[in-house]
């Protein structure tokens, strides 16, 4: 972590395919000190207590999205239509950030996409 980011490219696959990997620190608008500080101004925080930071994305949008909702309005701005899809049954994404020394930070979060059953 430096200056209260994280300068590492979040990766994200979608259904095997790479879907982006920007860099989760470049482009961040308010640190984690700065993102902590503010919601302890109107909420109890304790130890273990997570707190996202929101949307990874860059300007450069070279290296891709991480939220499906940002690349389809991203579509719509430059298009006028959407050609991504939101994800359906049997979809499956795939996030991981790697450390310098190539381990993950948080390990790899792998979700499928199923059909509620009562």
């Amino acid at each position: 972590m430096e200056d209260g980011k994280v300068h590492r490219p979040l990766t994200v696959h979608l259904n095997g395919e790479l879907f982006g990997a920007p860099d989760a620190g470049v482009d961040m608008t308010f640190n984690f000190h700065q993102l902590v500080a503010h919601v302890a101004k109107s909420r109890h925080i304790a130890a273990g207590t997570i707190i996202g930071s929101g949307t990874v994305s860059n300007l450069d949008r070279s290296k891709g999205s991480c939220c499906l909702a940002e690349k389809r309005m991203l579509e719509i701005i430059d298009t006028g239509a959407a050609s991504t899809s939101f994800m359906t049954y049997g979809d499956k994404v795939e996030i991981e950030l790697f450390g310098e020394n190539g381990d993950s930070v948080f390990g790899r979060i792998d979700q499928t996409v199923t059909q509620y059953v009562k």
